[in-house]
């Protein structure tokens, strides 16, 4: 439907005005160009002809009438300004009803475009194998924690076993390199411990050493002793021997010289084997001391060894986290052979039967979140200004259009795909703008979400028809 009429309302005087086809929902805009304050509801409109229509009709039967009357007889003054009145009346009867209409659509905006929705997911097995047990049927209603269906789990429970198996392996392991690193600590400390005992008889060697040089400072000191007393009794005995021919010296007086030079001789020998003596002991102070030295130096390269012999359990213990995560990983799998509904729900779109082999990832059907259901509605873009979040709806649902759900506008749609028709293509570069001027404008509609607050589960599906009736006040 198309045509052009004049709005009285522009700020400028009457303009010409286009028709603009809205779906079945239609406004009246200025020259073909959307303007605020010359939109009118084509509904409306379409009433008003209607009524103008009944009107004219109603006129024209009137004037027949009237001039019926006036032919019979000369209509008096009062009939002429009665019909006047009533057709008066009858005119704006018809414009308050219009203004009537034109606010209540304006301000309780409604649409029969509308769905009902709820959100659903796709039940996809996390492990995979033959379907064992499938405990629901298609359309079923299932509630929170109930068991959906059941996967093989030997396979999963043997990689528990084998893991909790490797894990214990681990433990053994480690307990084992525990018991031998101690044995190795052991081993160091006796290392240690021999260090120390070679440190003490080096120090003990070391004082025999300083004792024996002692020895033999003593002893050559008693060796030029008794060299000089030697010397002076051999120099008696041979100054007295010829004084004994003159009779200067009794003879007793040289036996003493010799004897005291025997004697004397005697003690430098003595003191002569007593220097070698201290000397072979020092000699062999020196070599315990070098052998003590020796043995220092090989404790402590066993005590070195010994050391770096022993081994850490790092490497080992650093794998628990892996074998660990191997149980968990396996006995998580494990659970996972049994799956249970999330929340409260409808199974829809089961095409499987028990012996069905699963892959993971892929649905094994769908269910709806019975929870919570939405009533959808596409309303024009003129009307989003009288609909905001926290308004009180009605939703009707076309399986039982005699029963009225209440809701809550829940949020009002900010995008739709824009129409190439209008702005061109959006590609890279410059924009494609079409080189065209429509005279009939659709105006775009936007999708308000509606929570329905008072849901009946056997009458609420997915992609259910409803009509939706915003209440603004």
């Amino acid at each position: 439907m198309a045509g052009v009429f004049h709005c009285c309302d522009c700020v400028d005087g009457p303009r010409p005005v286009g028709i603009v086809a809205l779906a079945g929902e239609s406004s009246i805009t200025v020259a073909g160009l959307p303007e605020p304050g010359c939109t009118f509801d084509l509904r409306t409109v379409a009433h008003l002809f209607l009524l103008a229509t009944v009107i004219e009709f109603l006129m024209l039967q009137f004037s027949a009438a009237r001039r019926k009357t006036m032919e019979l007889d000369s209509a008096t003054t009062t009939t002429k300004q009665l019909s006047r009145w009533v057709t008066i009346g009858i005119l704006i009867g018809a414009i308050v009803l219009g203004l009537a209409v034109l606010d209540h659509i304006n301000h309780s905006p409604r649409t029969d475009d509308a769905e009902v929705f709820a959100n659903f997911i796709g039940i996809a097995p996390q492990v995979e194998g033959p379907i064992v047990r499938l405990n629901v049927r298609d359309n079923q209603f299932v509630k929170r924690g109930e068991l959906l269906y059941e996967i093989d789990e030997r396979p999963y429970q043997y990689a528990l076993e084998r893991a909790l198996s490797e894990q214990g392996g681990l433990e053994g392991q480690i307990a084992d390199e525990q018991r031998r690193i101690n044995a190795l600590v052991s081993g160091v400390s006796v290392a240690k411990a021999n260090v120390s005992s070679s440190q003490a008889d080096m120090a003990r060697w070391a004082a025999a050493v300083e004792q024996a040089r002692a020895d033999v400072a003593n002893a050559e000191q008693g060796v030029s002793r008794a060299k000089a007393e030697w010397t002076y009794a051999s120099n008696n005995l041979h100054r007295l021997e010829p004084l004994l021919a003159k009779q200067f010296v009794t003879v007793d007086q040289v036996d003493r010289a010799k004897t005291s030079e025997i004697a004397q001789s005697e003690g430098l020998k003595q003191a002569d084997s007593q220097l070698r003596l201290s000397q072979a002991g020092l000699q062999s102070a020196l070599a315990q001391y070098d052998r003590s030295k020796a043995a220092l130096e090989q404790s402590k390269a066993q005590h070195e060894q010994a050391h770096n012999s022993v081994t850490s359990l790092e490497p080992l213990v650093n794998q628990r986290g892996a074998r660990e995560s191997a149980v968990k990983g396996a006995r998580y799998n494990l659970n996972n052979c049994k799956v249970y509904a999330p929340f409260d729900a409808l199974v829809t779109n089961l095409t499987i039967s028990e012996g069905a082999y699963a892959h993971v990832g892929q649905d094994v059907f769908t269910l709806i979140d019975a929870r919570t259901w939405w009533a959808i509605g596409n309303f024009r873009e003129s009307q989003l200004s009288h609909i905001a979040p926290g308004m009180r709806a009605d939703v009707y649902v076309l399986s039982k259009p005699s029963i009225r759900f209440t809701g809550i506008v829940d949020s009002v749609g900010f995008g739709v795909t824009p129409d190439p028709d209008v702005i061109g293509k959006l590609d890279k570069g410059l924009p494609d703008v079409q080189r065209t001027l429509n005279w009939v404008h659709l105006a775009s509609r936007y999708p308000v979400r509606v929570r329905v607050e008072n849901p009946a589960p056997e009458l609420f599906r997915v992609g259910e028809s409803a009509v939706v009736t915003i209440r603004t006040n």
